[in-house]
């Protein structure tokens, strides 16, 4: 069957439009200057520029020392499965929710690809002083929960080849102090959580614990996220025991055999 023709909206954003169109072509084709861009919008190197500046603070494009534009952690990410993503996001949201209702506080699912995390659901606190959502947002997965959760799974050999000095040859100063990375990655394996306290954002503290697949291997990392403000030490063993709770029930709705062992040994 013939697929019909696309058309235009009625109403076109010419801006809009214009950075998609620049994401597109960093995704597919790879690097690009402003000229070319320009060239290729049929704009001046003034718009193309402030174009690609907003796709650079939304993590769909980086600049290199050289000046060129190539696909950001966002576009990179797109690597990762979109059924699965969808999937995953759609499963985790009920409990983001009952861990809202319970804890009061915001609650996130996050993914890991290489040296970045990105936050697939976020579901808000009502409190007035809270942390606000962060989906579709991108970090580097040393600086939050989730990624520091699923970097704790990794052997000396992988992560080491995550952060190796080559990937990071014009951005050296993003890449982390290793020895002390492996020294936080291994209590984080130990304790089986990670609180994170002001690495992504002053003033944030948040705890989390990793969400796994049948084998075992990370899936995710599911937290929560508070005002440090309002972090009281001493609630942490409930903060994490809800967590966990939590990590496994979702476990169980994607799982296929814990599904099964669920019906087969009903409690």
């Amino acid at each position: 069957m013939s697929k019909e023709l696309k058309n235009p909206p009625a109403y076109t954003i010419t801006s809009v439009d214009n950075a998609l169109r620049i994401a597109a072509m960093l995704q597919l084709e790879g690097a690009l200057t402003v000229s070319e861009v320009a060239a290729r919008l049929g704009v001046a190197r003034s718009t193309a520029h402030r174009l690609l500046a907003m796709l650079v603070y939304r993590d769909f494009a980086e600049q290199d020392e050289s000046r060129v534009y190539r696909a950001g952690p966002v576009l990179e990410l797109a690597a990762h499965s979109h059924s699965e993503t969808s999937r995953l996001r759609a499963a985790a949201l009920p409990h983001l929710r009952r861990l809202v209702a319970v804890l009061d506080e915001s609650a996130n699912l996050t993914v890991r690809t290489g040296d970045t995390a990105r936050f697939i659901a976020s579901v808000e606190s009502q409190q007035s002083l809270r942390v606000g959502s962060r989906e579709g947002m991108v970090f580097p997965s040393h600086r939050v929960t989730g990624g520091l959760l699923m970097l704790a799974e990794l052997d000396e050999a992988e992560l080491t080849s995550v952060y190796a000095e080559a990937r990071y040859v014009d951005r050296a100063g993003e890449r982390p102090d290793l020895a002390r990375l492996k020294r936080e990655l291994a209590t984080i394996r130990k304790n089986g959580f990670a609180v994170n306290q002001d690495r992504s954002e002053r003033g944030v503290v948040a705890v989390g614990v990793p969400v796994r697949y049948e084998d075992g291997t990370p899936r995710a990392g599911i937290s929560v996220s508070m005002p440090s403000v309002r972090y009281d030490r001493k609630a942490l063993p409930h903060i994490v025991s809800t967590l966990t709770a939590a990590a496994r029930a979702l476990e169980a709705d994607l799982n296929p055999l814990v599904q099964r062992a669920a019906r087969a040994h009903p409690r």
